[in-house]
């Protein structure tokens, strides 16, 4: 009889370790699709900001993430038609647009940096040092000062025009006035090549800044911050989409161990961090 029951016993714990390890794997299993695709700015995959937290997330996840690294206009058109997943984008009025009909969920902080203007260092429109970026704007323009856009509908251009427009010029078609239709890294190597003026986010500019012949004129004007927010996208309109890796990402760019990177991400080579974290706070709240 004891024997009977030390068997039933040992019948039992083995069924009960058989589930444990059963329900460990199914916990720690591989995603079902685990391709992820990302659509990203130019900015953070030329600041070198992506190379760093990618392999962190991959490793961690299981998925593997596809960068897609256009301005943020052409990331959130890719998610609007279903294909991309997720978004990694710096254009809040186009963003909260895009939330609003319906093709974006779960619009979250992440991060900061700011929008500076650059130019040679003889700076033939005399911007070095003014305050107020719509007042350097009117500078450039007033001198015939050669002025490189992005002219790629990226969150860096649409900051731009919202400058001109202050600024209460219009630009387009000025033989001082150009665009690339490029990334924020090719264009700030045009402006370089030309010694013309442009706006750059931080970022970018000081990962490039050794092969640049390009100054920081105008920095600190409030209407220069520059922010980025991570964004699923609508599985309700896209079955197709990957909900669950869109949302792993999501939550891995607002978690505590990704905003610590964020942090310090670039101290070590230009003595500031490229961006600032900003999970959990608000916008009214930044720059602060």
């Amino acid at each position: 009889m004891t024997l009977f029951k030390n068997k039933k016993w040992t019948i039992t714990l083995l069924i009960a370790a058989v589930l444990v390890v059963m329900g460990a794997a199914n916990v720690f299993a591989a995603p079902k699709q685990k391709n992820i695709i990302l659509a990203t700015t130019t900015s953070t995959q030329d600041s070198g900001l992506l190379d760093k937290l990618i392999p962190i997330f991959e490793k961690n996840t299981g998925y593997f993430v596809k960068t897609i690294a256009v301005g943020s206009g052409q990331a959130m058109a890719m998610g609007k038609k279903g294909e991309a997943d997720v978004m990694l984008v710096h254009s809040p009025d186009a963003e909260k647009k895009l939330v609003e009909e319906g093709y974006g969920i779960n619009r979250r902080l992440v991060m900061h940096n700011d929008y500076i203007i650059v130019g040679p260092a003889a700076d033939s429109a005399k911007i070095k040092g003014v305050k107020s970026s719509t007042d350097a704007m009117k500078l450039i323009a007033n001198a015939n000062a050669l002025f490189v856009s992005r002219g790629d509908n990226s969150g860096t251009h649409s900051q731009e025009k919202k400058l001109w427009k202050a600024a209460g010029i219009e630009p387009g078609g000025q033989k001082w006035y150009q665009e690339t239709g490029l990334g924020m890294g090719q264009t700030l190597n045009v402006v370089s090549e030309k010694k013309g003026y442009t706006l750059a986010d931080r970022g970018t500019y000081l990962a490039m800044k050794k092969s640049l012949g390009l100054d920081i004129l105008v920095e600190g004007d409030a209407a220069l911050l520059n922010i980025y927010h991570v964004i699923e996208v609508n599985s309700a309109k896209w079955p197709k989409a990957n909900a669950g890796g869109a949302r792993a990402f999501a939550d891995f760019m607002v978690s505590k161990k990704t905003q610590d990177i964020i942090k310090t991400f670039g101290v070590d080579k230009f003595g500031s961090p490229l961006f600032f974290p900003d999970a959990g706070k608000k916008v009214e709240d930044l720059g602060k």
